[in-house]
């Protein structure tokens, strides 16, 4: 068994490496600091990349990364992973989302302390020999309303810990609903409720288009005079002009800020010349716990990937633990089995794939599933490899719709996946279980009910139900010394629909001349 390669390409904790230098079958390179260039010229030969905030895995280096099949961030954000690439690419992305959680919500409630105190302009100015107390007259925060953008985990320990605080928790999330929210003992709002009732707003959303420049001037202008601003998310979610000039003006009394459109900040940046304004160099995960608790995380995640499979908070792919990931091999196997069946049976102009899941197939969801089928289908058509993380994005550029449906089990069958491709010109369903031994089974083909194994080449064969064509098939395939493994037959109105499975590859002039037979409607040659 070959060796998986793993590169760790930023600083990691000496106990993340050594997870990864443990894990049996892996190969570890320690090469922190690697430029975009430097990066792109040595991923070919990896398998996995450990990395923090540092590396840029852009477009570039992911088109130079042949081997590569799993990106780890020790962190929370993957803005340095141009993650659809390596979607694109079948290569999975994991990061390490509660791991620092605790450690950047403490430093988002600090910046605030600070800044409602000034407590870092105080110091400086002790430092220069002054005593300004009145001068650095500060605000209380209890019996106040803090607002918090992203109720994530980050979020969340937030609002906890304000809450004993005794500050009054509002919050805005897109997806978290009112119940879950006053579970949480906070008070779901509007945006514009952030902006209008807050005395401090939080920030702890990822930036999105959707939140990207969302505190601007316009929503400065809605905010309290005296306001507190604390950003200890993304840069990019506060506008830094629109912010300056809303500080200078008064409109909001303070900023704190740990991110930035652009790391480092430049040292003649406007926003560094302010008095209101308190800044960190990104330290909102930078803690000696958390590093060493995302490194532990990562490299657990990777190893544990490589060895067996199993899938944890990865981004662009569901995750499987690896009890799960071990118990549903065997249907992704199958699903992908039917998905290179239906794609070799002939073009429908596909525009719809619909995988239905039955039993224990769908018990950890379909999604995976559906992947696998939708990989399967598509490898006939495309040049580049597909796999179950790559093929939903080739599957969306070319205007393909993923139907996923989760059924009670059959009476016949505990558990079955059944995979159909639909366009203008009809369809074709395939459905398959799993055998005694554990292998792949397709019990029915486009109405037809059948038992056969799927497995190598199989010879598919439309024919009418008439005497003879079976024994006309075996003697042109025997006298080209072609074995017959197996054979199935399923029958239909007056129609067949056979399966044989050879040991070889069948010579076209042997398929002409089964072409050729009498009552033999079609012919087919299925590599699986």
């Amino acid at each position: 068994m070959t060796a998986s390669k793993v590169l760790v390409s930023d600083k990691l904790s000496d106990s993340g490496l050594q997870i990864l230098k443990a894990a049996a079958g892996i190969v570890v390179d320690y090469k922190p600091g690697l430029s975009e260039d430097e990066l792109a010229a040595a991923i070919g030969e990896y398998d996995a990349l450990v990395i923090r905030s540092g590396s840029k895995v852009t477009a570039k280096v992911i088109a130079k990364a042949e081997n590569l099949r799993v990106i780890g961030r020790a962190g929370i954000g993957v803005d340095n992973v141009d993650v659809p690439a390596a979607s694109r690419r079948g290569i999975i992305v994991m990061n390490t989302p509660t791991g620092n959680a605790v450690t950047t919500a403490e430093h988002a409630l600090s910046l605030l302390m600070s800044l409602a105190r000034k407590i870092p302009q105080a110091t400086a100015s002790m430092r220069g020999g002054k005593w300004e107390k009145s001068k650095f007259e500060g605000k209380e925060i209890a019996g106040k309303t803090l607002g918090v953008v992203g109720m994530g985990n980050i979020g969340r320990i937030v609002a906890d810990r304000a809450q004993g605080l005794k500050l009054h928790v509002i919050a805005f999330d897109p997806v978290l609903t009112h119940e879950k929210a006053a579970s949480l003992g906070v008070e779901l709002v509007p945006v514009d409720q952030i902006f209008t009732r807050s005395d401090f707003v939080t920030i702890h959303a990822p930036l999105t288009p959707e939140t990207k420049n969302l505190f601007n001037k316009d929503s400065f202008a809605k905010m309290k005079k005296g306001a507190l601003l604390v950003n200890a998310a993304r840069g990019g979610i506060v506008n830094e002009a629109d912010l300056e000039v809303a500080l200078k003006e008064g409109k909001i009394a303070g900023a704190a800020l740990d991110v930035f459109d652009e790391e480092p900040i430049k040292a003649d940046h406007p926003l560094l010349k302010l008095d209101n304004v308190i800044c960190t160099p990104h330290l909102g995960a930078s803690t000696a716990e958390a590093q060493d608790r995302v490194a532990l995380e990562i490299a657990e995640q990777v190893a544990e990937y490589l060895t067996t499979g199993a899938i944890k908070n990865a981004v662009n792919v569901p995750s499987l633990p690896g009890e799960a990931a071990e118990k549903i091999k065997p249907f992704l196997d199958l699903a992908r089995k039917l998905g290179k069946l239906l794609g070799q049976l002939g073009s429908v102009d596909v525009r719809e794939l619909r995988v239905t899941c039955t039993g224990e197939a769908g018990e950890y969801g379909v999604r995976p599933v559906a992947n696998a089928a939708l990989a399967g289908f598509l490898e006939r058509f495309l040049e580049e490899p597909v796999n179950a993380v790559s093929a939903p994005y080739e599957a969306k550029e070319r205007g393909i719709s993923v139907i996923e449906v989760r059924e009670q089990a059959q009476r016949r069958y505990t558990s079955t996946v059944r995979v159909t491709v639909s366009g203008e010109h009809g369809l074709h369903t395939a459905t398959g279980t799993l055998g005694t031994s554990g292998g792949a089974v397709l019990v029915g083909l486009d109405g037809y009910e059948l038992d056969a194994t799927l497995e190598g080449n199989v010879l598919v064969l439309q024919n009418e139900d008439r005497p003879g064509v079976i024994g006309a098939v075996g003697t042109i395939l025997g006298k080209r010394e072609i074995n017959v493994s197996r054979m199935q037959v399923g029958l239909h109105d007056g129609h067949a629909f056979a399966l044989w499975n050879v040991d070889t590859l069948i010579p076209e002039d042997v398929m002409k001349e089964l072409r050729g037979l009498s009552n033999v409607r079609s012919v087919l040659l299925v590599k699986l």
